[in-house]
């Protein structure tokens, strides 16, 4: 398949934050599929092979449409509250085909933030081939929990039309038609057409209805409150207050604390929209009252080219890390993280990093990117490199430099994005994402003190299984080149908060424990309310169960040991793989979920805990 848009109009809300909640209302709905993913969610099709199994359907009445006999019939879920649409459809006599639908999504279904949906689908003989001829989405949302639905609230009303005509049957094209990497290509000049020309190529013409909505939408935009509306739920998901030319925040990170800096204070921000939609400025400065220094760092991020998407970054900052701390954690200067710290904070690293980057999607799933590093690790308040200058001598080093090269090559395949100005949101691929980085450090580069080689390989997926939800996996592995001290190798994310990391060991420390060669697994299963559905007082209250585990195998060569001293409870895997399981409900109250995390291995290491609980805030579906 291979598609390319001359055209697109749509009216409303131009945000990418509020494009978040509507992103599905871009992708196709094919009844044929035996599960049709909605908003992220796997939806049993009225006519999938199973279909006897998930949905009663009477016969109501047989008609004439387009000259093709139809019978109608009526299908409704048969159990409350799966994921199942009610509706009509017509299906042609001696074809069985469908010749019209009419859908809604059950409305006891176990989903969030959506009210009410309409689908309805109409389609055409050619050549003996059923087309799609007409498709109309309506998608009432409402992002705040309600549950009095007759109760009037600001919301969010989507509505998609599309018409396919002009249709071309048994017209093979070349070969490198099929074959091209990118299946959908959006026109430059997609946005830019006019009325006039609306309404030259548009196969149906506007209704009144639809008329009034574009209206409609002309006068909401110019209501306060609309605006007032848009701005708080900005503020909400990306953390930014937008003033003019200018963007303060994240808000989050304006306040926290911690043993070693006492109260932090950070002020800063990011040019807006308004600015530019080609480069984007950052920085912040920071200051302690305990530690009474001040931490900093400025940014620039500029488009070379948006078709293909190419972007240019470089940054400088002089800030405190927890150094192997996942990509997914709260920062340390994150008010959140201060306040569900478990213990204290003592591992913090002051980082003077330079940084350099291009990055360019190739076709839509592949992407590489090229950057550079130069670092310097200080360490801070009662931590220190220590290592043994002689047999009966220990030295301190003051600092660690390197200087690195990295490559990095993503694959997901046919993976849908919404992009805003510079942020991309994903509405993620039905494949597997397979990703491969290489490090490259050189010793003597901008006084880098190593020479060292890493390879890190990960692959994630999302396998669905109906009707009892969804699979997720994420295997990684890497290997480390080269003599190096323990902060340059792989220190495994611990987690020392009570909100749950998807990427991290929420029942391991941090620096606890550190490998040069590695191999991990994570698994979990959300059964999207399978179970807890069936019960009848748990039912209303729409919570979803969820199981998982992660484990972890490494070791580190003798020759890296010689470098530094490892300090207290830091320690390899030599004695087995370390396990841990969690079990847990999610979408309490829409939006938290909480985990029972058991760690089963190494459990006579200092300061562990055999069994604790985490929790997470989720917006999903």
């Amino acid at each position: 398949r291979n598609e390319v848009i001359k055209a697109s109009k749509v009216a409303g809300v131009q945000n990418t934050s509020v494009s978040q909640f509507m992103g599905d209302m871009y992708q196709n709905v094919n009844i044929y599929d035996n599960n049709i993913i909605v908003f992220g969610k796997n939806f049993i099709s009225p006519i999938s092979d199973n279909a006897l199994f998930f949905y009663k359907f009477y016969l109501i009445d047989s008609m004439v449409i387009d000259g093709h006999k139809c019978y109608q019939l009526q299908f409704k879920p048969r159990r409350k509250q799966e994921l199942t649409f009610t509706g009509n459809l017509w299906a042609a006599d001696t074809s069985f085909a469908v010749k019209q639908i009419e859908m809604s999504i059950a409305e006891d279904a176990n989903i969030n933030f959506i009210n009410a949906t309409n689908v309805v689908q109409k389609y055409i003989m050619i050549d003996s081939v059923w087309m799609m001829e007409k498709e109309r989405l309506v998608i009432d949302f409402n992002p705040l929990p309600v549950e009095n639905k007759k109760k009037s609230t600001m919301g969010i009303y989507g509505r998609k039309t599309a018409s396919y005509g002009s249709f071309k049957i048994n017209q093979p094209k070349e070969d490198r038609f099929y074959s091209l990497t990118e299946n959908l290509k959006v026109e430059d000049d997609a946005f830019k057409k006019s009325d006039e020309y609306w309404k030259e190529h548009r196969l149906d013409s506007l209704s009144k209805n639809e008329k009034q909505i574009y209206h409609m939408v002309d006068t909401l935009q110019s209501l306060p409150i609309y605006h007032t509306w848009i701005d708080v739920l900005q503020l909400f998901i990306t953390g930014y207050k937008v003033k003019g030319n200018f963007e303060y925040g994240p808000y989050f990170n304006m306040y926290s604390f911690n043993e070693i800096e006492g109260n932090r204070f950070r002020f800063g921000g990011r040019t807006s929209n308004q600015f530019s939609k080609w480069y984007e400025l950052s920085g912040y400065v920071a200051f302690g009252t305990k530690d009474e220094r001040f931490k900093y760092s400025i940014g620039l991020r500029s488009f070379i080219s948006k078709n293909p998407r190419t972007m240019v970054g470089m940054y400088y900052k002089n800030d405190n890390e927890i150094l192997g701390q996942s990509q997914n954690g709260f920062t340390t200067d994150n008010i959140l993280a201060s306040l569900f710290r478990i213990t204290p904070l003592r591992n913090l690293t002051n980082v003077k990093q330079v940084f350099f980057y291009i990055d360019r999607q190739w076709f839509s799933g592949f992407n590489t990117k090229l950057s550079f590093y130069n670092r310097q690790m200080f360490p801070l308040a009662n931590f220190s490199y220590e290592y043994h200058k002689t047999s009966n001598t220990i030295a301190t080093k003051e600092h660690i430099t390197t200087s690195e090269v990295r490559v990095l090559a993503r694959l997901a395949l046919h993976e849908k994005f919404i992009d805003g100005a510079f942020t991309r949101l994903s509405l993620g691929t039905p494949n597997p994402i397979i990703q491969a980085q290489y490090t490259l450090g050189i010793k003597n580069l901008f006084n880098s003190d190593y020479n060292y080689q890493k390879l890190v390989l990960n692959l994630e997926d999302r396998i669905r299984i109906n009707p009892i939800g969804y699979f997720d996996y994420l295997l990684e592995c890497g290997k480390v080149w080269g003599q190096l001290p323990y902060p340059l190798l792989e220190l495994h994310g611990g987690n020392e908060t009570y909100t749950y990391d998807l990427y991290a060991f929420n029942g391991m420390n941090y620096y606890e424990f550190v490998s040069d060669e590695y191999a991990t697994a994570s698994i979990s299963h959300h059964f999207d309310g399978f179970f807890l559905n069936r019960i009848p007082l748990m039912r209303k209250l729409k919570w979803r169960e969820v199981i998982g585990g992660k484990a972890l195998i490494g070791r580190v060569n003798d020759k890296n040991r010689e470098l530094l001293i490892f300090p207290d409870h830091l320690y390899d895997l030599k004695r087995g793989p370390y396990f841990e399981a969690n079990a847990g409900i999610e979408n309490i109250f829409k939006v938290f979920r909480i985990d029972g995390i058991w760690r089963l291995s190494y459990l006579d290491n200092p300061r562990v805990t055999p069994f604790s609980f985490r929790f997470s805030f989720q917006f999903n579906f």
